[in-house]
């Protein structure tokens, strides 16, 4: 895991949602190192209401979150009670995390605008790594400096390649490989 922990991510899902991520998706920012500690031990909790049992999960949930070292050590352990390892690649990480964005988008709970915004943070978080910008969702980054920007496609346009780009996220198949 990457040390420090990304600010802008924070707000997914949003703290007033009750939404719980998966322990496969909080793997994935782990791998992303886009994750904050305050949370993660009450999505502990709901982990184990949802049926996931272990001692490290049970010692995560009991946590308070403000240490952000004892949560983030107890972190995998945890992931691997639920049967959840981290990704070992940025790409498997983005995956997983863009196919949630993408799903988010296609139930409308996520507007064109934040998707593009949390695709960017995850993209410029990877380094640029070709292997996640190869991503259907990883290919709209670019689209950040068109947005509102006065040049370029019209907001319309740029609406409908990313609306484009969450459809090619959630439709089946290979979306290229980790390597």
């Amino acid at each position: 895991m990457r040390s420090g922990i990304l600010v802008g991510m924070h707000d997914w899902p949003a703290p007033d949602s009750g939404e719980v991520p998966t322990p496969e998706l909080v793997a994935a920012w782990v791998a992303l190192d886009t994750i904050r500690s305050e949370r993660i031990p009450v999505w502990a909790a709901h982990w184990l209401v949802q049926g996931h049992d272990g001692e490290a999960l049970r010692t995560l949930a009991g946590l308070t979150g403000t240490d952000t070292h004892e949560v983030h050590d107890t972190l995998p352990a945890a992931l691997a009670d639920c049967a959840v390892v981290v990704p070992d690649s940025d790409a498997a990480a983005a995956r997983v995390a863009f196919t949630k964005l993408a799903r988010m988008h296609a139930d409308n709970r996520a507007t064109e605008r934040w998707v593009l915004d949390k695709v960017c943070e995850i993209v410029d978080r990877s380094g640029y790594a070709d292997s996640v910008t190869a991503l259907p969702l990883g290919q709209i980054f670019h689209l950040q400096d068109e947005w509102g920007a006065g040049w370029g496609r019209t907001e319309q346009q740029l609406t409908y390649e990313i609306q484009r780009a969450c459809r090619a996220q959630l439709a089946p198949g290979d979306q290229t490989s980790d390597h």
